[in-house]
């Protein structure tokens, strides 16, 4: 079927569409996938499930140090420029043995350790130890992605991204009907071999074309300008998903496993929705506005994004909290809906007002506005861990959704006031980071 003119000549909306059929497939999947552990597995299983998922994503950042981002940048910026896409890659390739080497080395043996943290217990030892061995996969996989990413590669980053997930998500599938949870955490840890397997196939061409493979050395020249995207990174995901995991052991000793399992069943429903976001804002807005370099057309490049975005989103939303007690029947039968339907009001209001403030916070990544960047992050966090710790005693399993919303709250009048004054002086290139005022 032909795309219509005016979707073609708007890139926001040519890759909106090219995305929705992805998206409703991995919705369908993973919702499938939700109901399937909440009937064999209940609330207990979508904990520990939870737990080895946010392990994977801390991975996901460290095993490549977390440059994914500046990769999406510098390659959109290199296409042209062989010898510096030969400083990036020469980089990249040596952060990434380095931290895979090491994150295999931890895991491997502190196996134990990692899995009575994560699951009170070492009976799960043997499925750390296999993440460990999947982990430079997992970098890999993120330097590549990084590729597809800064050259706008759409079409095919659909592709790989629907493959990759289908057969993971199949093997998962196959041990939920099992019965089979040691497995289940073991189908999710090698997903990630999938997921390189089909962007190599698929991708191989490119990538030559793009990575100077043969002039690549164990160098670092652009080590300063990368690690500034570490650091972003650091926080953003390996310290948010620190912070999950930490929330969810704080709800299992102050409650109950069964009370962080239904918290992990809302927040995982939240993550498949906001997943479309996710994709948009590493394919579209880090490389827009690593162009833009004056408030006006950022601002006219905000109205547009949010034009598109919100009305879909903000819609999307407003349904699933009207349709909240089939969303329940359908997606989690095995959980006690009693308690997790007042979950839903909170977040899914935090989350739209988290997709608002998101938008503007990329502009600190693809300025690399480091100190501005963590410190809105440490906010975000420190905000939501010590309303959690204060309002589950009054609320309940509630008041961690509550601690959501009010977090994004402030985050919001932050966040629009810091990247709105990074243009106060400015029409001109990229100034200078300074630290927001706020943090002194």
């Amino acid at each position: 079927m032909k795309v219509p003119k005016f979707i073609r000549e708007n890139v926001l909306l040519k890759m909106t569409s090219l995305n929705a059929p992805v998206i409703v497939t991995r919705l369908a999947i993973s919702l499938y996938i939700n109901r399937m552990v909440s009937i064999y597995f209940g609330e207990v299983g979508f904990n520990i499930i939870s737990q080895i998922r946010d392990l994977l994503q801390i991975l996901t950042s460290v095993t490549s140090l977390g440059i994914f981002n500046g990769i999406v940048k510098y390659v959109a910026e290199f296409k042209t420029d062989e010898a510096g896409r030969q400083r990036l890659f020469s980089t990249a390739f040596t952060f990434f043995l380095i931290a895979s080497g090491v994150s295999f080395l931890l895991l491997f043996f502190g196996a134990g350790f990692v899995s009575s943290y994560l699951f009170q217990t070492e009976e799960y030892s043997w499925v750390i130890r296999v993440v460990s061995v999947v982990a430079p996969c997992i970098g890999l996989q993120r330097i590549f992605n990084g590729v597809i990413n800064g050259l706008s590669q759409y079409k095919k980053f659909v592709k790989i991204d629907l493959i990759s997930y289908l057969l993971g998500a199949g093997l998962t599938v196959y041990f939920v009907l099992q019965d089979q949870l040691s497995y289940v955490l073991f189908a999710i840890a090698i997903t990630p071999i999938f997921q390189l397997g089909v962007l190599l196939f698929i991708f191989k061409s490119e990538l030559k074309k793009y990575i100077p493979f043969r002039k690549l050395k164990m160098v670092s020249p652009m080590a300063k300008t990368l690690l500034a995207f570490s650091l972003m990174s650091f926080f953003s995901t390996v310290i948010l998903s620190t912070l999950n995991i930490e929330i969810r052991n704080m709800i299992t000793r102050s409650m109950s496993e069964t009370q962080a399992g239904l918290w992990s069943a809302m927040l995982s429903l939240s993550k498949q929705y906001m997943s479309f976001s996710i994709i948009i804002f590493s394919m579209y807005v880090i490389p827009k506005f690593a162009t833009i370099h004056n408030r006006k057309d950022f601002t006219r490049e905000l109205k547009s994004i949010y034009k598109m975005l919100l009305p879909i989103f903000g819609t999307g939303m407003i349904l699933v909290y009207l349709l909240r007690g089939f969303v329940m029947e359908l997606v989690f039968p095995g959980l006690d809906h009693a308690q997790l339907e007042p979950l839903f009001k909170w977040q899914l209001i935090g989350d739209f007002i988290r997709l608002i403030a998101m938008v503007l916070a990329y502009q600190f990544i693809t300025k690399k506005l480091v100190r501005t960047f963590i410190f809105t992050e440490l906010l975000s966090l420190g905000l939501f861990y010590v309303f959690s710790y204060y309002l589950k005693d009054y609320y309940g399993i509630e008041g961690i959704t509550i601690a959501h919303f009010a977090r994004y709250v402030i985050y919001l009048v932050v966040v629009v006031y810091l990247a709105f004054r990074y243009f106060k002086r400015t029409d001109t290139p990229e100034t200078p980071d300074q630290p927001p005022q706020a943090a002194i």
